[in-house]
């Protein structure tokens, strides 16, 4: 019986006594559903007709407002086109504050595009690197990204906090890491997760882009199985995406002092290590930043977040772009795993992205601010 796991992200995850979501075909569900029952073992049906979730989300994506930029929805889902198109737009209207550029190309030949965010005030800044859907399905992770620069946009001059951000600091944000998945996660398949690379010696597509970095690489937590959803690869920085964001953060580590990498779904604030049972160096600071920006999160909604290191928070896993961040020289490295716990899953409603947006966005203050402060 085919399932495809959305919680944990592989079965070595699953023991006795954890929660796992799976989605399984309409007519397996006649199998597994008797098959619980038999093996006392307790099941809710959160979505019943996916499909019909899944039509409701891209159906009315054609009629959608697609008035001119200025009039850019944040509260909805978009394309690769449509944010592409945005930072464009923003690159061209916001040349004070933005920067747009490219640090390589995709598998399938599209460019990876990233902005620069911040004031010019001095010649040398320290950075914050933000990216945003590594995986393909986790939709409110490019969402997320677009928030953070028009909130930074609309309010760096009346927010003392914000002003203080991208005056002392500059902020390279990715909306989309995973390209040619994210397009795919359109077009063909709403829960594809890996990239779109083709292995010469097997009929399945792609490589999870956060198993595939030279930490720890294809150790516990990833698949050498090139079907599976945490396939590690055929080697580490075997993605052109991996490769291209790992030389642009080797090439900038002495100036970025934070990596954010959003996620969804589980209500996380992750930090490493990923790949072991083990304290960081700089545990008592990272840990307070955690703490704090957790706290800052609760108070737009009362969502409480978990926290703490990722291998006892969520799971062991080898090779994640936030181990290899931190193990590179980057201080502060963060994994957010956004909305909501399952009960959408990665089909989290429109209706929801202006509040986890707006719960985030004070967490990402928080770290930033943290950062400006003290400890390192």
């Amino acid at each position: 019986l085919q399932v495809d796991l959305w919680q944990p992200s592989s079965t070595s995850y699953i023991a006795e006594g954890t929660i796992t979501d799976l989605r399984v075909p309409h007519n397996a569900s006649q199998i597994l559903l008797p098959a619980l029952q038999q093996a006392n073992i307790q099941y809710t049906i959160l979505i019943s007709d996916l499909q019909k979730a899944v039509e409701k989300q891209t159906g009315r994506t054609s009629q959608r407002n697609r008035r001119s930029l200025p009039a850019y929805n944040y509260e909805v889902y978009h394309s690769l086109d449509e944010i592409q198109g945005w930072m464009h737009h923003l690159n061209k209207t916001h040349s004070d504050l933005i920067h747009m550029f490219s640090v390589g190309k995709s598998y399938e030949g599209r460019p990876l595009f990233v902005l620069k965010l911040g004031k010019r005030s001095q010649p040398y800044k320290k950075a914050v690197w933000i990216d945003c859907g590594i995986h393909a399905r986790e939709w409110i992770g490019p969402a997320f990204c677009q928030w953070f620069v028009k909130e930074a946009l609309q309010t760096y001059q009346t927010d003392p906090a914000m002003s203080k951000m991208l005056t002392q600091l500059y902020f390279y944000i990715m909306p989309v890491l995973n390209v040619d998945g994210y397009q795919f996660s359109w077009t063909n398949d709403r829960f594809w997760r890996k990239t779109r690379s083709k292995n010469s010696r097997f009929r399945c597509h792609g490589v999870d882009a956060n198993r595939n970095w030279k930490v720890k690489w294809c150790d516990e937590g990833a698949s050498i199985h090139p079907c599976d959803d945490t396939y590690c690869g055929p080697f580490p920085e075997s993605e052109p995406e991996v490769k291209a964001v790992a030389h642009f953060l080797r090439k900038h580590r002495k100036q970025i002092k934070a990596y954010l990498s959003f996620h969804a779904y589980a209500q996380m604030l992750l930090y490493p290590y990923s790949y072991k049972y083990a304290t960081i160096p700089n545990f008592s600071c990272v840990e307070s930043a955690a703490y704090n920006a957790v706290n800052a999160l609760q108070s737009a909604y009362g969502i409480r977040y978990r926290y703490g290191p990722a291998s006892s928070t969520l799971y062991v896993s080898s090779g994640s772009s936030m181990d290899w961040a931190y193990k590179n020289g980057i201080p502060y490295a963060f994994a957010f795993e956004l909305r909501d716990t399952g009960h959408f899953g990665f089909l989290l409603p429109e209706t929801l992205i202006k509040p986890t947006c707006t719960e985030t966005m004070l967490a990402v203050k928080n770290i930033t601010l943290h950062l400006l402060k003290k400890c390192h």
